[in-house]
């Protein structure tokens, strides 16, 4: 009896240990937050890292495993580092993102001081990377530099790294810079020096410099103005090569990033780097350096790695050599099989206004018979504001989820509407097709216009259902109709606002054209 009791309890003791084993295995180390805990989880730490997503987002499902092991590790760092997420998705938790300004999923910000400090995290999405650069940013923004070995230990060739060189610690112009430090840490790597003669090729100072040295151009340069604003314009604008490449190289996507959120024209010449690079470097090189400084940033992209970018801009491999400029509204200029010596002069009838844009557009369809008429950008004009018509304008993606739900709604207004020769209901796939930006603003999907016949244009900001768009409709267009209005409450989407809609497509599924980079 003893021993069957005594087996027993290693039994007992093996279930529990299994159990036990388990449970850990199964513990999730990431805090979900929600209205109800997030702020006060926020002030309870001097430093916490929030990932705001939606579950249907990609990127979200693919960063959850590395997030996840990230924060298991550094929960045993000293002192802890806690890794949080919210789903903004959630009605309930959407004033934390708009809060937030959340734009896109999955955003992570980084949160000090109770949340006082809100920074957001830029650095790489995979768990070693996202432990490393946790574990840089939980210490000083900038650290001091006592010789050349500190530099050999914090300076990295390949990256940006600011220095500020100071005859003493304290004063405004040691305050201004530990301020720039502090904000822009998640995107630079600091440091600060007494010594000039400590820093790779250097040269000495007399006053309070900030010396800013990268991997490419003149290697480094200095600037003495410690205005905040200045010093962050003077980083942004140094940051970037004067001319970005983008091919297969990871080195040189962060410049790429970069070259896309600035604030300039922006001039992309792709070309087959195999055959053509050398033939078209040194004029390309000029070009960009004549321009510096007059608003227009230069990126020279191989062919083979530009395949998104052909299919954003609607061009085709065989068309390069080609020089694409955009401008930040949207607005492009081409030219194909563009030889070398002819891009000083090309860019010079550019910026003299001596060129045609360049609009993206499906073919104008052969047969247009459906109820919902389909509108191209090169029919754009004739069809909507040339047609002597009111149009209700439907912009819209392929693959957005709610403009398939809206599909059907529109197609039964349009029943309503087919024997009305002064209305017709329109889309435009806004992914294939250019939108002229100084007329509409699309910043998500489906996004609806009321064009009225004599080009009055009006934004649809109503719910995504048919009675309201039918109401809308009759409100522009003047003549109301006979409809059953018994399916209000059948055909009413999911509480599914333009604003929920704008918010969602924009944030999670719309592309930009640093994302198709």
């Amino acid at each position: 009896m003893k021993s069957g009791r005594f087996l027993g309890c290693i039994f007992v003791i093996i279930f529990l240990f299994f159990v036990a084993s388990a449970a850990e295995v199964e513990k999730e180390h990431v805090l979900t937050l929600d209205h109800s805990n997030f702020s006060q989880t926020v002030k309870q730490h001097d430093f916490i890292v929030v990932e705001f997503y939606a579950p249907w987002c990609g990127h979200c499902q693919k960063l959850a495993p590395e997030y996840e092991k990230a924060a298991s590790v550094l929960s045993s760092h000293d002192p802890p580092i806690v890794l949080a997420k919210v789903d903004v998705n959630e009605e309930q938790n959407k004033e934390i993102a708009i809060i937030f300004q959340i734009n896109g999923f999955p955003t992570l910000k980084v949160l000090r001081n109770g949340g006082k400090i809100v920074q957001e995290y830029k650095g790489p999405r995979e768990a070693d990377g996202i432990i490393f650069t946790l574990k840089k940013l939980l210490g000083p923004a900038s650290a001091e530099i006592k010789s050349a070995d500190d530099v050999a230990s914090q300076f990295d060739e390949k990256k940006i790294f600011i220095v500020g060189v100071f005859p003493k610690f304290s004063g405004e112009e040691f305050e201004k810079f530990s301020i720039v430090a502090e904000t822009l840490r998640s995107d630079y790597d600091f440091g600060h020096t007494q010594d000039a003669k400590h820093l790779p090729r250097g040269e000495e100072v007399s006053k309070p410099t900030l010396r800013l040295f990268k991997p490419f151009d003149e290697l480094f340069v200095d600037f003495q103005d410690f205005d905040v604003n200045a010093i962050k314009k003077f980083i942004e604008a140094s940051s970037i090569p004067l001319v970005s490449i983008f091919d297969e190289n990871p080195e040189n996507h962060p410049y790429v990033n970069k070259f896309f959120t600035s604030p300039e024209d922006k001039a992309m010449l792709f070309l087959n780097f195999s055959t053509d690079h050398n033939s078209f470097e040194s004029k390309y090189q000029d070009a960009a350096t004549f321009y510096k400084g007059k608003g227009i940033r230069f990126l020279m992209g191989d062919a083979h790695s530009s395949g998104k970018a052909f299919k954003f801009f609607g061009l085709a491999e065989d068309q390069t050599p080609l020089l694409l400029i955009l401008q930040n509204n949207g607005t492009k200029y081409l030219k194909a099989h563009i030889q070398a010596d002819q891009i000083a002069s090309w860019l010079n009838d550019y910026e003299n206004g001596n060129l045609k844009p360049y609009i993206k557009s499906e073919p104008i369809p052969e047969a247009n018979d459906e109820l919902v008429k389909v509108v191209v950008a090169d029919s754009l004009h004739d069809m909507v504001f040339n047609s002597g018509k009111n149009v209700l304008l439907e912009f819209y993606a392929p693959w957005c989820g709610h403009c398939k739900r809206l599909a059907p709604i529109l197609e039964e207004a349009a029943v309503l509407y087919e024997n009305t020769t002064d209305f017709m209901i329109a889309k435009m796939d806004a992914i294939a097709n250019d939108v002229p930006g100084d007329i509409f603003e699309v910043k998500g999907y489906p996004t609806l216009y009321f064009i009225s016949a004599d080009g009055k244009v009006t934004k649809y900001e109503w719910d995504l259902i048919k009675d309201d768009i039918i109401y809308f409709i009759e409100n522009k267009h003047g003549k109301p109709i006979q409809q059953d209005t018994t399916e209000k409450d059948t055909i009413k989407q999911q509480e599914s606002t333009v604003e929920d809609t704008i918010k969602s497509s924009s944030v999670g599924e719309a592309s930009s054209v640093k994302d198709e980079l």
